[in-house]
């Protein structure tokens, strides 16, 4: 092999060996970041309110708050605070906004009409 090929190819396995290596440092150094969605807008995070809904709606029927808890843990990966939600949940059910107590320390969704 000539000698001026063979430092030709030196250089370009360095070049890309350098590439290489400043992308691992980098991807190393950034925190991971999910891809974004599809609108240009970014997403809201849910409020805990807004997760027990989203239960409550999905479940379609009155759900004790510790049915409530391991839904929300399960399928929105939050842990939320028993006495907290209780009371945030309670409040609503004072303004008649979308919340409604079925029973002790159970709630399900206000029917649509009554909204």
């Amino acid at each position: 092999m000539p000698n001026n090929l063979r430092d030709d190819l030196i250089d370009i396995l360095e070049a890309v060996s350098g590439a290489q290596l400043s992308t691992l440092r980098r991807l190393r150094r950034a925190p991971q970041e999910k891809p974004a969605a599809s609108s240009s807008a970014p997403a809201k995070p849910m409020s805990h309110i807004d997760m027990a809904y989203d239960i409550l709606r999905g479940a379609g029927h009155p759900l004790p708050v510790s049915e409530i808890l391991a839904r929300v843990a399960q399928r929105h990966g939050v842990t939320l605070d028993r006495e907290s939600i209780v009371s945030a949940l309670s409040k609503r059910v004072a303004r008649r906004d979308r919340f409604v107590r079925t029973g002790p320390n159970t709630f399900s969704v206000l029917p649509e009409a009554e909204r």
